[in-house]
C-alpha cells in the first residue's frame, strides 16, 4: 500500500517522479503528490486527490528541478483529501516527508511533542514530520540527526523518504517492515517502493533493511545503522522488462493478465523442468520439505484461496497433512504447532505485512519456510529460507489472476517432486497435465465473448450473486466470488453447495444469480441437486461444467483437464465474468475502490 518515489540526479525530477508514480499506482490511488526543489533551492509541492492523471494536470513541468520525492496514497489515517495527501511538510516548512506504513504511537507522539502545534490534516505522517522538526529545533540538530532521533521514538511500520531545506541535494530514507529500495543509475540515485517505478531508467537496486538510515545524493549512497556503523551492500539486477508493464492494445491490465495465464503455465513448466523430463528445485528445500510431517500454508486474499487448492494437492498427491491459515489471524490466534512443520508462504508481491509478521515468528522458532511469490528480491523472499518464483511477469491489476493460477501451478509442481522424493506412487505427469491446462485456458479465453454475454444477462444490475460448488469446486467458488465482489461491488459469496440447506438458501430470492461450478465427477450429481434446490426458489442459475460431466442445458462447457487441476481452468470463466460485469457496470476494472495491490500494513 502506498507508493514512494525519490529522485536526485541530472534528469527532470517532475517527469521522473510522475512516471514512477504511474508505475506504482496499483499501490494506492486515493491521492498523490510530489515535492521538488528547483535550481534556486526553492521547494514546490503539488498534490491532488484521485489518480495520478489528476496530479499530472496540476504539476508545473516547466520548473527546473533535479531532485524531489513523490507518493501515491492508499488511505489508512484520514480520509482521501488534498490536506491528507503526501508529501507532508513540517509546521515551519523545513522538512518534507513521504511515508508508507502505519505509525502505531502517533497519538502519543502528538501528545508528547506537539501539544501546541496546529496540524492541517488527520494523518500519522504529518505528526511524524512535525516530530522531526521538533527535535531539530529543540536540540539544534541537523536534519539527519533529527530524523534519526525521531526514528528512535516512532513505533510501527514505515518506509520514510525525507527532504530537508537545509540540505536540498540530499534524500534521507529509513524503513521498518515496509518495502523500500535504492535505485542506482549512472547519473542519478533514487528511492522506490518497487523496482518497477524506475525500471525504465535502471535495473540496479540495493535492498534497504529494517533499522537502517540511508543518505542519498546524485553520486553517492551511504547506508548506516542507527548507531552510525556504515554498511556495504552490492546492488542486485532486477529482471524486469519495461515492456511487460504496458497494456499494449488491452483496455485494462486485468484482461491482459487473464490472457497471459496459458503462457504462465508453460513458463512455469519450462523454468522448473530438468533435462530428464521432470522438475528440478533446490535440493536442500526438497530435503527439508520431505522431512516435514505437516505443511502449513500462510496467505491472505486470493493467495489464501490458492492455498486451499494447494492443500488438496499436497494431501492427495504427496500424502502429507496440510493446513491453510489466514496470516492476519495466525499471529494473534496461533494454532498448536507440533512435530516437524514446514511453512509455505503464498504472496504475489512478497510484501504482505500480515504474512511477514508470521514469517518473523516461524523464523524465530527455526521452522523452515519457502515463499512462493511473483517478485524476486521481495521482503518475504529475502527473509524466508527458500524462494520459488511464479515467473508470471508483473501483475498490475489490483484483482489478482495470473498470480493465483501461477501459485497453484507451482504448488502442483512441488507436490509431484515431493511425492517422488517420498516414494509416494503417483500416476500424474504434472508437466504434461499443466500443458493440457494451458491449452484448455486458451480455448476459454478465445470464447470470452460468451462470458461477456453471461455477465450482461446475469449481473449487470444485480445487487448480489452466489457461487456454489463442492470439493475443489468450492475453492474455485471462493476465488470467483472474491473477484466479483472486489471489482464489481456486487455482494458475492462462494458457498459449499452442500451447506445451502443449513442456512444460506434463505438468501435466495426471485432472480438471484447463482453460478454453479461442476468439475468433480464424485460430487457432480449432488451439486446439480443443489442447483435444482435454488432454481425452485427462483434463482437465475448458470452452470459451468467440465467436458464429460456436462448435461443438456448447461450454459458453458470447459475442456477436460486432470481432476486435480480443474481449479486452474474453472477459475478463468470466473475471472472473465467479474471483468465483464465490472465493465458493464461502468467501474474501473484495474483500480477498485478502497483496495491496493500490495498490502504492506497490518
Amino acid at each position: 500500500m502506498c507508493g514512494i518515489v525519490g529522485y536526485i540526479g541530472k534528469g527532470k525530477a517532475q517527469e521522473i517522479l510522475v512516471a514512477g508514480l504511474q508505475k506504482l499506482e496499483y499501490r494506492g490511488y486515493d491521492s498523490a503528490g510530489i515535492y521538488v526543489v528547483d535550481e534556486n533551492k526553492k521547494g514546490h509541492i503539488f498534490k491532488e486527490t484521485g489518480h495520478i492523471a489528476a496530479l499530472k494536470e496540476k504539476v508545473n513541468f516547466d520548473i527546473f528541478a533535479h531532485q524531489g520525492i513523490g507518493h501515491t496514497r492508499w488511505a489508512t489515517h484520514g480520509e482521501p483529501s488534498i490536506e491528507n495527501a503526501h508529501p507532508h511538510q513540517s509546521p515551519n516548512g523545513r522538512f518534507t516527508l513521504v511515508h508508507n506504513g502505519v505509525i502505531e504511537n502517533y497519538r502519543e507522539l502528538n501528545e508528547t511533542y506537539l501539544e501546541d502545534v496546529a496540524l492541517n490534516g488527520q494523518t500519522d505522517t504529518e505528526i511524524a514530520v512535525a516530530v522531526i522538526e521538533y527535535f531539530a529545533e529543540k536540540d539544534n540538530l541537523s536534519g539527519k540527526e533529527a530524523f534519526k532521533k525521531a526514528l528512535e521514538v516512532i513505533t510501527g511500520s514505515f518506509a520514510f523518504v525525507l527532504m530537508d531545506k537545509e540540505t536540498p541535494n540530499t534524500l534521507y530514507a529509513a524503513k521498518n517492515k515496509s518495502p523500500l529500495l535504492i535505485a542506482k543509475g549512472d547519473t542519478f540515485n533514487g528511492i522506490v517502493s518497487d523496482a518497477i517505478a524506475m525500471i525504465q531508467l535502471t535495473n540496479q537496486y540495493v535492498e534497504i533493511h529494517d533499522g537502517e538510515l540511508v543518505i542519498v545524493t546524485a553520486d553517492k549512497v551511504t547506508i548506516e545503522s542507527f548507531d552510525g556503523t556504515i554498511r556495504e551492500r552490492a546492488p542486485y539486477t532486477a529482471h524486469l522488462d519495461s515492456s511487460d508493464l504496458e497494456k499494449g492494445t488491452y483496455p485494462f491490465y486485468m484482461l491482459k493478465e487473464i490472457d497471459e495465464q496459458p503462457g504462465v503455465m508453460r513458463k512455469i513448466v519450462k523454468e522448473y523442468s530438468d533435462d530428464k523430463g521432470g522438475f528440478n528445485i533446490d535440493a536442500a528445500l526438497l530435503k527439508e520439505l520431505a522431512e516435514a510431517d505437516r505443511i502449513h500454508i500462510i496467505a491472505c486474499g486470493t493467495s489464501y484461496n490458492a492455498g486451499w487448492v494447494g492443500k488438496s494437492l499436497f494431501e492427495n498427491i504427496a500424502k502429507i497433512p496440510t493446513e491453510v491459515h489466514l496470516s492476519s489471524e495466525f499471529s494473534y490466534n496461533t494454532p498448536l504447532i507440533q512435530g516437524k512443520p514446514f511453512f509455505i508462504y503464498l504472496s504475489q508481491s512478497g510484501e504482505t505485512a500480515d504474512s511477514r509478521q508470521v514469517l518473523v515468528k516461524t523464523n524465530e522458532w527455526n521452522f523452515p519456510a519457502v515463499t512462493i511469490t511473483n517478485v524476486p528480491g521481495s521482503t518475504l523472499s529475502r527473509e524466508a529460507k527458500y524462494t520459488l518464483l511464479l515467473h508470471a511477469g508483473p501483475e498490475i491489476a489490483v484483482a489478482s489472476t495470473k498470480a493465483y493460477t501461477g501459485q497453484i501451478a507451482v504448488q502442483a509442481m512441488l507436490c509431484e517432486i515431493l511425492a517422488k522424493t517420498k516414494g509416494v506412487q503417483t500416476d500424474i505427469d504434472m508437466a504434461h497435465e499443466l500443458s493440457i491446462v494451458a491449452n484448455a485456458m486458451d480455448v476459454i479465453i478465445n470464447d470470452k465473448e460468451t462470458i461477456h454475454d453471461f455477465a450482461i444477462d446475469y449481473v449487470q444490475s444485480a445487487r448480489n450473486a452466489f457461487y456454489i460448488g463442492r470439493g475443489l469446486d468450492y475453492y474455485v467458488c471462493m476465488e470467483s466470488s472474491l473477484k466479483l465482489k472486489e471489482i464489481s461491488y456486487i455482494q458475492a459469496e462462494g458457498f459449499a453447495a452442500g451447506e445451502l440447506k443449513h442456512g444460506t438458501i434463505a438468501l435466495i430470492e426471485e432472480g438471484t444469480p447463482v453460478l454453479a461450478i461442476i468439475t468433480q465427477k464424485n460430487v457432480a450429481s449432488h451439486t446439480r441437486g443443489n442447483v435444482e434446490e435454488v432454481r425452485s426458489r427462483g434463482a437465475n442459475t448458470l452452470i459451468f461444467a467440465m467436458e464429460g460431466l456436462e448435461k443438456k442445458g448447461d450454459q458453458f462447457v470447459m475442456p477436460a483437464v486432470h481432476p486435480a487441476l480443474t481449479p486452474l481452468l474453472a477459475v478463468v470463466p470466473g475471472q472473465l465474468f467479474a471483468y465483464y460485469a465490472t465493465l458493464e457496470r461502468g467501474y474501473d476494472v484495474d483500480k477498485p475502490r478502497n483496495l491496493a495491490k500490495s498490502v504492506t500494513v497490518e
